[in-house]
């Protein structure tokens, strides 16, 4: 830098600020390293003197010394932060450790956040109004074609009744039950709260934590969705309505929108569904149940519920205890006198379930599977089918439903009397469903007289009625399909031969003979005690011989024998557990769908479809998925189910079921009577129906263990009843009536398949037998040319075929695996004997492909399930 810019120095003690810092005093410190502070000498100024400098060096000086104090650690080490963490006047771990002061003000300043937001958010949402949240609306079910068949649920089963229309024995019991606390809190349980957090934040349930004034809420405001956002939304109202809305206010609002089960919702509609009385009229008992059915009426109604948990029995019984508990609950908490708790012992009585209006004849069970199967299908809970909305088109057609009803009714007012028969013609029930083969839709059902008439049972959907000889072609099949031990895992062919005399001794898969609850060996029986000796199967099903059947399921193995009809559509609960006997004869009780839709599958060469009952449904306007046709499987191979086609041919033509003739098209079918004359069915198809008919008697008004099969000896006046009579009849009718306009076809033809692998003891027959020129009634041939004529000799064809195994079963018979098991009570009828326990082997299963080429293609995973 040039000379001439540079200041001159200034002298030592000069200038005008020297006056000011020589009056400046100066602190006692010393100096210290970093301090331009220099040591007093001799030669220097006075002690305790700053020398003079610059005013840069003054204010250089000044920074310095506020930044030293300003450093951790040092005195006056906290000056200058705000929040003194790490704390500066502590040293190592302890720095790290709040004060008191940090911890309280942090505490305070975050419940001032929630406060806030609270605030905010109470103040942001608004009151909801209950008249235009409680409007619940129709559900419109459709027949096939998209004409209306009823309106029905919503505002028709809902009326508002104010508070003091609500007797004060229920206000105690939900409040006894629901929500102790309700007449002080502010809307919200803070404990239940915290639970439904905890909940929500390890994944479980967000329900626990709802008081009646939230429940209230939700009923009337919002959906049941069970969302964090939902349920922070429900707190919110709920605190504004605590606040602003009376306790009876709320109450009566909770009650009057609540589900209760019986398609009943709110109060006034619950009492006169399951009391027949006003609620004003309930008393505590009857309150205590009603307040029970708030828990979950699927759950708790004791009519049952959708759902395997959901049985009238399992439901019942939770119904009780949650009505006691109730109960006793409203002395615990001091709304019942123990005395007044003392009258009440027995679970209250209920009047029958009632429907709303347009529910007459079969409507109300048409509505009954329909909704079931929406509910199943969609996943919608009973609640959101009770608020409504939903219009439902489902697959019955009306003219074939009035064509059923009237082949029903017509019979009846034919065969049964009454006045003149009271202890016979009583309680005689009859059920039947029809099921397209095509598609499996359910295109008509009769369950009874109707929910008008008092018979709330659907009797094509219930189940419990024994199938008897109609199970035969399911023993049949899965022998086709597997083989037996005495064919070497191949399939056998329907001219296979076995025994058919009454009272033959059967065998288990050892060859061991079935013992009896005595010990001796169990005896089949038959229905008549004629002679019959070895005959096909072929000739077994047409006249339905009990034991040849009750022998070839144990050929087969009873495994095989439920994996075949479950393929078909058959519910494996519905199954006999016993692998005795008297299984192959019809012990199980499918319903009169499943039944229907299991031969359709025979009918479609061995594809399967799950029955269904609706087409589409919508809500709102907005079609929702996972309606229409399920997918079909392949439940056997083609060649199997049409050689079961043919042969239940030669029943309708030839054997059991020749009533059904009339129907003047090609039609195939199977009868079946149980022991003691308890039920008896017709199931039969044509290409493009199959139907099935029942008919059984109970007292459908009986409860539990009385509520048991009757025998219909001597019913109409005569002494037994078959399927080839009365079941036949009706569906002959309704077939008629139904396939009107419909063009008749043929089956498939059948070709021989397997090979013939006699049961043990079997004549061999010779290449030169010739069978007899006369035939019986009993061995007529067919005039169909798909049909066998039977020779009356063997019941089937006279000579070995190319294919044919062997021809002398006692020197060339397998043997099985081993398993033992028991027949049954030798007084059975032509269902067989009662079950007696017992286990089988399995055979070998034969390589894929189809059966006697050998094996079959098989499906067995087909999905079991919806609108049965």
């Amino acid at each position: 830098m040039s000379e001439h810019r540079r200041k001159p120095p200034q002298p030592q003690g000069g200038g005008r600020a020297a006056p000011r810092r020589a009056a400046q005093p100066h602190p006692g410190r010393g100096s210290g390293p970093g301090r331009d502070v220099p040591t007093a000498s001799s030669l220097g100024p006075a002690a305790g003197q700053t020398p003079p400098g610059s005013r840069a060096d003054a204010r250089r000086a000044a920074q310095r010394g506020a930044a030293g104090r300003s450093r951790p650690g040092g005195k006056g080490g906290k000056g200058g932060r705000l929040i003194n963490y790490p704390r500066a006047e502590k040293e190592g771990w302890k720095r790290f450790v709040p004060s008191w002061k940090l911890v309280g003000g942090t505490a305070l300043g975050f419940f001032a956040v929630i406060v806030a937001g609270a605030g905010i958010g109470i103040a942001s949402v608004g009151t909801p109004d209950p008249n235009k949240a409680a409007q619940a609306q129709n559900n419109v079910f459709e027949w096939s074609d998209g004409t209306q068949m009823v309106a029905t649920g919503g505002s028709t089963n809902r009326q508002i009744v104010p508070i003091d229309q609500i007797p004060v024995s229920m206000r105690n019991a939900v409040i006894a039950a629901e929500n102790e606390s309700f007449e002080t809190d502010k809307g919200v349980d803070p404990m239940g709260i915290a639970r439904a957090v905890v909940n929500m934040a390890t994944g479980g349930s967000t329900q626990g934590g709802s008081t009646i004034t939230q429940q209230y809420v939700k009923n009337m405001y919002l959906d049941s969705e069970q969302t964090l956002k939902r349920k922070v939304t429900e707190l919110f109202i709920s605190i504004k309505l605590g606040m602003s809305e009376e306790k009876n206010t709320v109450l009566a609002g909770y009650l009057n929108t609540a589900y209760y089960g019986r398609d009943a919702y709110g109060i006034q509609a619950a009492a006169r569904a399951y009391f027949g009385k006003d609620a004003k009229d309930l008393n505590p008992s009857e309150s205590a149940f009603l307040a029970s059915m708030l828990k979950g009426p699927n759950l708790y109604n004791p009519d049952g519920g959708v759902g395997a948990a959901a049985t009238p029995e399992a439901n019942e019984k939770r119904a009780r205890l949650r009505w006691a508990w109730v109960l006793d609950r409203e002395v615990a908490v001091g709304r019942m006198e123990q005395s007044e708790r003392d009258k009440y012992k027995d679970f209250p009585e209920r009047v029958d379930l009632a429907q709303g209006r347009g529910l007459t004849g079969q409507i109300g069970y048409l509505v009954d599977v329909a909704k079931s199967y929406v509910m199943k299908t969609g996943d919608i809970s009973a609640e959101k089918m009770a608020l409504g909305g939903y219009t439902i088109r489902t697959t019955f057609e009306k003219p074939r439903v009035d064509a059923l009803v009237k082949a029903v009714e017509d019979t009846r007012n034919d065969f049964l009397d009454e006045k003149a028969r009271p202890e016979y013609d009583t309680f005689v029930q009859f059920g039947a469903a029809s099921v397209d083969v095509k598609s499996g839709a359910i295109v008509a059902l009769y369950g009874g007289p109707g929910f008008d008439q008092k018979h709330f049972t659907n009797n094509a959907n219930t189940s419990g009625v024994p199938v008897g000889s109609t199970w035969k072609p399911y023993v049949l099949a899965a022998a086709l399909e597997y083989g037996t031990q005495n064919s070497k895992g191949s399939g056998i062919s329907i001219d296979s031969k076995y025994n058919a005399d009454d009272l033959t001794v059967i065998n288990n898969r050892e060859g061991k003979p079935l013992l009896d609850k005595d010990g001796k060996p169990f005896r089949q029986k038959n229905e008549s005690p004629e002679a019959h000796g070895y005959v096909t199967l072929n000739e077994a099903m047409r006249q339905s011989i009990n034991v040849p059947f009750a022998q070839l399921v144990f050929d087969v193995g009873h495994s095989k024998v439920r994996s075949v009809a479950k393929s078909t559509g058959i519910l494996e609960e519905s199954m006999d557990e016993n692998d005795n006997a008297s299984f192959a004869l019809g012990t199980s009780t499918p319903s009169a769908i499943r039944m229907a839709d299991s031969y359709a599958t025979f009918a479609a060469s061995g594809t399967h479809r799950e029955p269904y009952s609706v087409q589409t449904v919508q809500k709102d306007g907005k079609t929702l998925p996972g309606f229409g046709p399920p997918k079909e499987a392949r439940a056997m191979d083609d060649a199997v189910a049409n050689n079961i086609t043919k042969v239940l041919q030669n029943v309708v033509e030839n054997g059991t079921g020749t009533k059904a003739k009339k129907l003047g098209r090609p039609a195939a079918g199977k009868t079946g009577t149980t022991d003691q004359n308890k039920s008896a069915w017709f199931v039969g198809y044509t290409p493009q129906l199959s139907t099935s008919v029942t008919l059984f008697r109970n007292d459908p008004n009986a409860k539990g263990k009385d509520r048991k099969l009757l025998s219909m000896n001597h019913v109409g006046g005569v002494d037994s009843i078959h399927g080839g009579d009365i079941p036949a009849v009706i569906w002959t009718e309704y077939m008629r009536e139904a396939l009107k306009g419909t063009p008749a076809k043929d089956f498939p033809e059948a070709e021989d398949i397997g090979v013939i692998a006699d049961a043990a003891g079997a004549p061999t027959p010779t290449p030169a037998a010739v069978p007899s020129p006369s035939a019986s009634p009993s061995t007529s041939v067919s005039p169909s040319p798909s049909m066998v004529s039977p020779s009356p000799s063997d019941g089937g064809k006279p000579s070995c075929k190319p294919w044919k195994l062997y021809c002398d079963p006692q020197t060339a018979a397998g043997t099985g695996n081993g398993g033992n098991g028991n027949g049954g009570n030798t007084n059975g009828g032509n269902g067989g004997g009662l079950p007696a326990g017992g286990t089988t082997g399995q055979p070998t299963t034969p390589p894929t492909g189809r059966p006697g080429r050998p094996g079959g293609v098989t499906n067995w995973g087909a999905t079991i399930g919806g609108g049965g």
